[in-house]
């Protein structure tokens, strides 16, 4: 059937929106039909991305998470047609009302009962955010049997505590069956490669329209390096 793919942390800023549109663009380059739906209520950032025809998902009731307003959710998730992909961006704003709902509700059993393979997504960063994201992590681990892929963007500072890396971390090391994959994000020079990915990002511009746009030749040039390398990492990940 489909495969779903949600992106979950409770950390606010850690390029969960990024994490969306990377998945995205890789599966409508792979040549899938892309679903995507975005139920931040503060910060729809994936819904800025016009070509990527994104579901922005209204679950407010007055100034509430309405928990019952993830039915239509599931109703979409239920009518994906075959071999296809969703990507769905879940704002830390709604992490616990989301994860509750999903767990409260057996809703990921009911999804494997219809055929639909669920994989769960979660950025992991390095710097002050890292004991946070790690919590994010753990709650996942601890609360949903399904495969879960751990994205590290060492953007903010690397990821290591007490001179140890990721794959060192207990939490790594006490779960290895339960981690898909870990997908690394490139590191790159941030007055180069950082600058140009972040403009790129405020514009809610994919790669491949950035490629064939006005920007200056070497901007274009990183760009497409960077992307190059992602969809190498994303496809070694089993994506």
């Amino acid at each position: 059937m489909a495969t779903i793919n949600m992106i979950l942390q409770g950390k606010g800023g850690v390029g969960k929106s990024l994490t969306a549109s990377f998945l995205t663009q890789h599966f409508l380059e792979s040549g899938k039909e892309v679903c995507c739906v975005d139920t931040d209520p503060v910060n729809a950032t994936f819904a800025g991305y016009k070509n990527f025809n994104v579901t922005a998902l209204d679950i407010m009731n007055d100034n509430d998470v309405d928990p019952r307003k993830f039915d239509t959710l599931v109703e979409l998730m239920m009518a994906l047609p075959d071999d296809s992909e969703m990507v769905i961006d879940n704002g830390a704003a709604t992490f616990i009302p989301l994860a509750s709902y999903l767990a409260d509700n057996n809703v990921l059993e009911l999804l494997a009962d219809s055929g639909h393979q669920v994989n769960l997504h979660s950025v992991v960063t390095g710097g002050q955010a890292l004991p946070d994201t790690l919590n994010g992590l753990r709650s996942l681990i601890n609360t949903f049997d399904v495969p879960i892929y751990v994205w590290l963007n060492s953007f903010f500072g690397q990821i290591t505590r007490k001179g140890k890396s990721f794959e060192e971390f207990k939490v790594y090391k006490n779960n290895t069956n339960r981690l898909a994959a870990l997908v690394h994000l490139p590191h790159k020079k941030k007055e180069t490669f950082g600058r140009d990915l972040e403009n790129l990002f405020t514009a809610r511009m994919s790669f491949q329209e950035a490629a064939s746009s006005t920007l200056p030749i070497m901007t274009r040039q990183r760009l497409k390096m960077f992307w190059a390398e992602m969809k190498q990492e994303l496809l070694t990940c089993g994506l």
